[in-house]
Formats: C-alpha cells, structure tokens, sequence
C-alpha cells in the first residue's frame, strides 16, 4: 500500500513538472514572438521620406533627352520620381536618413547659357508652367535642411563647388520683345555654393547706377559681386538654409545665426525682373570623372 502511494505521488510531482516546463516554454516562446514584433516594428520606423512637396517643381537633370537637349521633367511625372527610369540615376530617396539625393556630373546634357550640368530643381508656380513668376515687390520665402553628401576634388586638392541653391531672373514676354532677346533669360540673382565644406554666397551688381530701366533688362549690364562666406563650417553635416526676399531687399540665414543682408540700390533695381526658386545640384566643373551628391531632407517654398 504504501509503495503504491508512493507511486501515485511520484507520478503526480512528474505531471506537475510537465505541466511547469510546458508552461515555461509557452511563455518562453511567446516573449520571443513579442521581441520578434517589436523588431519588425522597429524596422519599419526606420524608414523616412523626405519632407519635400514636388508639385511645385520641375526637375533637369544631366540626361539628354529625345532632342538632344538636357532632360526636363515637370509635374506631375515628376511626382513618380521614384519609379520614373528616366530619374532615378539622378534623383533619388535616401529612405535611412530621410532626404532626396541629386547626382549630378559632367555631361553632354547642358542648359542655354551654361557649360555646367545639373540635378536641380526649379519652381513652378503654376504646375508646368514657366511663364508665371514672382518679383521682389511680392516677395518669396525658401528654407531648405541640407547636407553634402560626397564630392569629387579638383587636381589642386580641393573640392569641387556646387551651386545648391539659386534665385534666377526671367524677363517677361514683353521684356523680351522690347530688347530684341531670343528667349526669356535673366541672370541669377543669388547663387549659393557649397565650396570647402562652407557656404558662400554670389549675388549682382549694376554696372552703371544711371542704366535706364530698359538698359538694365540686358544681362551684360550686371556684373558679379566679391561674394560671402559664412564664418561656420558645415562640411559634410547637416544645415538649414534660408532665403527671405521682399521688396528691395534679400537676406540669407545659415543655421538661424548668421546673416547676409542685401538692401541695397542693386536689390531695389533688380524689381524690374520676374524670379523663380531654384534647389538641388547644380555641379561647378567638367573635369573628369568629378561627381557630387547633395541630400535634401526638407524644401519649403513660400510667397
């Protein structure tokens, strides 16, 4: 009798111990699922997108296209950029930190005007529309969060420039007409360059102060200033550049803490143009095997 109560009593502590470690095992098993969740969902965060709205942009890159000429995309098939064959070598999402890269290098692939190539954008107020343009007078707000990403140098040692951020003039159809001038071209107004691992900033000057308003529509009547150069260097950081415009006046800001302020007799003349935005890569050389890479993680434009 008492061996059979022995018996019964090792069998029961067995099944306990079953039961206990079958247990365990679900538990186990179960916070090894929840971890396995928790990762996947981690992986998913992780993917970014830049904050940039296209559709207020066109897009030229250094492909040429079916005419021979450097290839043009504009809303709303730029919106497809990330499917698009035609854009993809040149404007493309970096998904792990969130920006758009554009690629530019020396081509075939040229604009008027212009020996350089280029991956940049350009404003359009009007979706697929050149002809409507902004002056000083309305004004124009642009803030972009930047970085270089890669860059080719020179012989020299030094890095080849890049033109990231622009405001070009335009004539207006009757400007045109009264010069005598073949298309609608102005010069840039600003031009901002990553040079060195700083930023540095190009802008006009009039030539001769008296020029009548119609002397001044043509380009040779304005001449490069002496430039400026931010005090900080962002290298290959990130940064935040942005650019106010009214009436007579243009500042530039890096960082929220360094300013360039135009207000000068130059910026009050120049409201006789139209002007447009321009973002992207707009790369300074043709040597060679040279290259750059410019990630754009925000774009904002306002008027």
């Amino acid at each position: 009798m008492k061996q059979c109560s022995k018996y019964i009593l090792g069998v029961i502590i067995l099944c306990f111990f079953s039961v206990a470690t079958a247990g365990q095992a679900q538990t186990s098993g179960a916070m090894e699922s929840s971890k396995t969740e928790k990762k996947k969902k981690k992986k998913k965060k992780k993917y970014k997108l830049p904050k940039i709205d296209l559709s207020h942009w066109s897009v030229t890159t250094p492909e040429l296209n079916a005419k021979g000429r450097a290839m043009n995309i504009e809303p709303p098939e730029i919106l497809n950029y990330a499917t698009d064959q035609r854009l993809i070598p040149y404007m493309y999402n970096d998904s792990t930190n969130g920006a758009l890269v554009f690629y530019a290098f020396p081509s075939e692939a040229t604009t008027a005007n212009t020996k350089y190539t280029r991956s940049e954008l350009r404003e359009q107020m009007v979706p697929g529309d050149n002809n409507t343009n902004w002056t000083f007078a309305q004004g124009g707000y642009m803030k972009g969060e930047l970085a270089m990403e890669e860059v080719s140098k020179a012989t020299d040692g030094k890095y080849h420039k890049v033109i990231i951020m622009q405001i070009h003039g335009r004539l207006t159809n009757e400007q045109r007409d009264l010069i005598g001038q073949k298309d609608n071209n102005a010069p840039p107004i600003l031009k901002i360059y990553w040079q060195d691992g700083k930023i540095r900033v190009k802008t006009k000057e009039l030539k001769n102060l008296s020029a009548t308003n119609e002397e001044i529509l043509h380009e040779d009547a304005w001449d490069d200033d002496k430039g400026f150069t931010f005090n900080q260097h962002v290298g290959f950081g990130k940064f935040t550049l942005e650019v106010k415009v009214t009436d007579g006046k243009m500042v530039v800001i890096l960082n929220k803490n360094e300013y360039a302020v135009y207000d000068s007799i130059h910026m009050k003349r120049w409201g006789v143009f139209e002007n447009y935005f321009k973002a992207g890569n707009y790369f300074q050389s043709r040597d060679e095997g040279a290259y750059a890479k410019v990630k754009f993680y925000k774009l904002e434009v306002t008027h």
